[in-house]
């Protein structure tokens, strides 16, 4: 089964399509966001990830975040979850400026529909 931390670690991979693919999986399970687990990991780059998209999932779904997301803070430097945001300068600046809150605060960046199929 896939897990949050699955989707993170393929998030900061840059892997679109395999990342449609575990999301959406994961998002079907019908599991209620809140009870997702932390996931076990010393990573912070995994976990900021991981909280982030557990938030931005429970926003869009009209759910509660887990409890454990609101105390995992943001990476040092900013990260694109976007690839082509390293060599595009529009589609940067696009990120940095509608970037989804659960991500922004961590110093996440993303178009403002990132994901949003799911």
């Amino acid at each position: 089964m896939t897990s949050l931390e699955d989707i993170a670690r393929t998030a900061l991979d840059g892997d679109p399509l395999t990342l449609r693919s575990l999301v959406q999986d994961w998002l079907s399970s019908g599991m209620p966001l809140a009870e997702v687990a932390r996931p076990a990991t010393h990573d912070p780059a995994v976990l900021a990830v991981s909280a982030a998209l557990a938030e931005l999932f429970a926003q869009r779904t009209g759910q509660h975040a887990p409890d454990w997301t609101s105390v995992v803070g943001g990476l040092p430097e900013p990260r694109f979850l976007v690839r082509a945001a390293a060599t595009m300068k529009r589609l940067r600046r696009m990120c940095e400026d509608e970037s989804p809150w659960p991500l922004k605060r961590r110093n996440l960046y993303a178009p403002a529909d990132y994901l949003r199929f799911a």
